[in-house]
C-alpha cells in the first residue's frame, strides 16, 4: 500500500486542523475526552509498542499499512471510532460483526490485530483500548507507507460493547455515489471538502477489486477514463462477471507508479482521466473539490499536511470516553461478564 524523506512539522498539521476544517469546534467538544499522551502513567510505552507492532508486521507483509488505514476509515465513519468494527459475529449473543456487511467486502489483515493487541497486553493488561490501537496503527501505518510523520494524535476513547451492522450500509459512502452525497457524509464528521480530498487521497495506496470497477468498464469503457488507462484496467479485468466471493479476486491497483506510498499520485492520476472509482474521478470536476484536487496535484507537502490534520478529525468522531464502553482484553469479543 521508496518513501519521501520530509515531514510534516505538528504544528503545521494541528494548525491546519483548527483553523481550516468545517464544523472543527463542534467536533472538538464532543472528543474532549481526548488528550494527548492518555496513557504517559497507565501504560507509557502504550504508543511505542503499537509503533513497534505495526513496523514489525509491515517488514513482514506490507500490506497491513494500508488496512489500517481503511479500518479506521470504517470504524470512524460507521457512527463512532470506537473499534466497533472489530467485534467478530457471536452466534451465542446474536451479534453480527459489521465485517460481514457487503461494504466491507475486501478488507483484511483483522488477524494482526490481535498481534498488537496482545503486545499491549502484556505490558498493560486491560488498559489500552482497540479504539486507541487502531487510531496509532493507522497513524503509524500512514508513516510506513511514507506518508506525514510524525502526528500527534489524542487517544482516551474506549470500546463498544456492540456491533453496528445494521447501520453500516447508511454510513459508509457508496464508491459511485455523487460527490454531494461523501461531503455530507464527511460533513456530518466536521470534514470540509478540503479534508474529503486529502482522506481520498489514501486511495493512492493499495487495490481495487473488479466487482467494483466493472461497472466503469462494460459494456463500454466509461467516458471520463483515460483511453489507454481503459485499456489497461479491461486487461486487469477482462470481463463484466466479476464476483465478490471467489478465493482468488482480481484487482487493479490504485496507482501503478507509486502503488505502496501515500503521496500526491492520487490526485495527478484524476486530472489525467485516471481515477479508478466513478466517486474519484467526480472529484476531479465538481468545482466544490476540483481546486482541491488541482491544488494537492501540485504541491505533495500541502497534501501531506491536509491528509495529516484530516486523519487525526476523522480519528476522532464521536469516540467513547470516560466511563462509555468498556477496554477490551480481546479485541475480537465483549468482555465477559
Amino acid at each position: 500500500m521508496g518513501l519521501s524523506s520530509s515531514l510534516v512539522p505538528v504544528a503545521s498539521a494541528l494548525l491546519l486542523l483548527c483553523c481550516c476544517f468545517t464544523g472543527w469546534n463542534a467536533a472538538a467538544s464532543a472528543s474532549g475526552g481526548l488528550r494527548l499522551n492518555y496513557y504517559s502513567e497507565s501504560c507509557p510505552r502504550a504508543e511505542q509498542i503499537v509503533k513497534e507492532q505495526v513496523r514489525s508486521l509491515y517488514e513482514e507483509h506490507g500490506n497491513t499499512a494500508v488496512s489500517w488505514l481503511r479500518a479506521l476509515f470504517h470504524d470512524c465513519t460507521v457512527k463512532s471510532c470506537d473499534a466497533s468494527l472489530l467485534l467478530e459475529t457471536d452466534a451465542a449473543t446474536g451479534l453480527v460483526s459489521e465485517q460481514a456487511s457487503p461494504r466491507s467486502f475486501g478488507m483484511r489483515n483483522f488477524k494482526y490485530v490481535g498481534a498488537i493487541k496482545a503486545a499491549l497486553e502484556r505490558e498493560c493488561p486491560g488498559t489500552v483500548s482497540c479504539a486507541d490501537l487502531l487510531a496509532l496503527a493507522a497513524r503509524d501505518g500512514a508513516a510506513m507507507l511514507g506518508g506525514p510523520a510524525p502526528i500527534a494524535m489524542r487517544t482516551g476513547r474506549r470500546d463498544a460493547t456492540e456491533s453496528h451492522y445494521g447501520e453500516v450500509e447508511r454510513y459508509i459512502p457508496n464508491h459511485n455515489g455523487t460527490v454531494s452525497a461523501v461531503l455530507s457524509r464527511f460533513g456530518s464528521m466536521g470534514l470540509g471538502a478540503e479534508a474529503v480530498v486529502a482522506l481520498l487521497g489514501a486511495h493512492s495506496v493499495g487495490r481495487v477489486h473488479c466487482s467494483n470497477l466493472v461497472g466503469r468498464l462494460y459494456p463500454a469503457v466509461d467516458g471520463g477514463i483515460e483511453p489507454a488507462y481503459g485499456a489497461y484496467l479491461r486487461g486487469r479485468c477482462p470481463t463484466a462477471d466479476a464476483r465478490e466471493d471467489t478465493r482468488d479476486v482480481e484487482y487493479a491497483r490504485n496507482d501503478r507508479a507509486t502503488p505502496m506510498v501515500l503521496d500526491n499520485m492520487y490526485h495527478r492520476n484524476l486530472l489525467k482521466g485516471r481515477g479508478l472509482l466513478l466517486v474519484d474521478q467526480r472529484l476531479a470536476s465538481d468545482p466544490r473539490t476540483a481546486p482541491f484536487v488541482r491544488k494537492m496535484a501540485g504541491d505533495n507537502g500541502y497534501f501531506r499536511e491536509a491528509f495529516a490534520a484530516a486523519l487525526v478529525r476523522m480519528s476522532e468522531n464521536g469516540p467513547l470516553t470516560g466511563g462509555q464502553g468498556e477496554v477490551r482484553t480481546d479485541c475480537r469479543f465483549v468482555n465477559a461478564k
